[in-house]
């Protein structure tokens, strides 16, 4: 495969060669190339961007104290898709060696074939200075800045540097997930206060149960490629006492923004009741040991943040 871009080619371990193939075709998928729309959506990961913009929109919902400026607010949903769609690319370009041999991953545009790896660099470009521009001329310049680092960081500090070095990548390389509140706060403010910040270190805990859940799922994918996720380098055992401890950091620090004085009982009553849950799944995992329970927390913790940004919305709509 290509080395362009200064990544290259994955070396498998001894003994896999001869059973990627079959480890690596997918089951039951159709092996047909998709119309061209599909294969570029497909660049961008959609269901990725659609939680950031999520937390994107109630942070701006948030700093406006109801419904923001309807033309900062939309400009800012095009621009954070952009944004997120062109790192996402990127992303994709830079992880094709080891997409093709992971099963979770073999059938994106770029190992299946179906997109050559100079169209993904150049779409993904495209979309990051769309963005920018965006951000800066009918937004503002802070939520540009922002936003541009938001993307840097995911290509550049986690995909480039973290990833494939060090066990720790999902909780520094959480910084990217959990940049998105900021810029919406800035496309309402122009600044960023406090609350802003408590809303980064919400996502920022958050990351690490959520993806070390699916990681426990999809061990075997990242050991073959050599990837250090937490589960690969620690084992199994360690990794679900990591989503406990983890799970109770971010359960505080979901608590802490009303201590603080931020928001009041509505949003408090969000935070106990769905970081109860949340614990519920967590400590599940510990005891049961099983992929069901992975699942069911990584699935759970996806609605848990929702709910989370929907109840800090309400409750600065109805108590100011």
């Amino acid at each position: 495969m290509s080395t362009l871009g200064g990544v290259p080619p994955v070396e498998l371990r001894s003994g896999d060669a001869e059973t990627v193939e079959q480890e690596t075709r997918p089951r039951g998928r159709s092996e047909e190339k998709p119309g061209l729309l599909k294969i570029y959506l497909a660049l961008m990961k959609p269901k990725i961007i659609f939680l950031l913009l999520i937390t994107t929109a109630g942070a701006m919902m948030v700093a406006a104290g109801g419904v923001p400026d309807l033309r900062i607010f939309f400009w800012t949903m095009v621009g954070g898709t952009l944004s997120a769609g062109g790192a996402n690319a990127l992303n994709h370009f830079f992880d094709r060696d080891i997409d093709y041999y992971m099963y979770r991953t073999n059938r994106r545009p770029l190992p299946a074939g179906w997109i050559s790896p100079r169209s993904a660099v150049a779409f993904g470009i495209l979309l990051c200075a769309l963005a920018f521009a965006i951000f800066a001329t009918q937004v503002n310049l802070l939520a540009a800045v922002l936003s541009l680092i938001g993307a840097l960081y995911y290509i550049t500090v986690y995909t480039l540097w973290l990833k494939r070095r060090t066990p720790h990548n999902i909780t520094i390389g959480g910084v990217a997930g959990a940049i998105p509140p900021l810029v919406g706060w800035a496309a309402v403010t122009g600044s960023l206060a406090p609350t802003a910040w408590a809303l980064f270190a919400i996502i920022f805990f958050w990351t690490p149960p959520h993806t070390w859940a699916l990681t426990l799922m999809v061990k075997k994918d990242y050991a073959r490629v050599d990837v250090p996720m937490l589960p690969v380098v620690a084992g199994e055992e360690e990794t679900r006492r990591q989503i406990l401890i983890y799970a109770w950091l971010f359960v505080v620090v979901t608590v802490l923004p009303v201590v603080l004085g931020m928001f009041s009982w509505i949003y408090l009553a969000v935070a106990v009741l769905t970081g109860a849950w949340f614990m519920v799944d967590a400590y599940r995992i510990r005891r049961l040991r099983t992929n069901a329970a992975a699942r069911t927390l990584y699935k759970y913790s996806l609605l848990h943040l929702a709910l989370l940004f929907i109840g800090m919305v309400v409750d600065v709509r109805l108590l100011g």
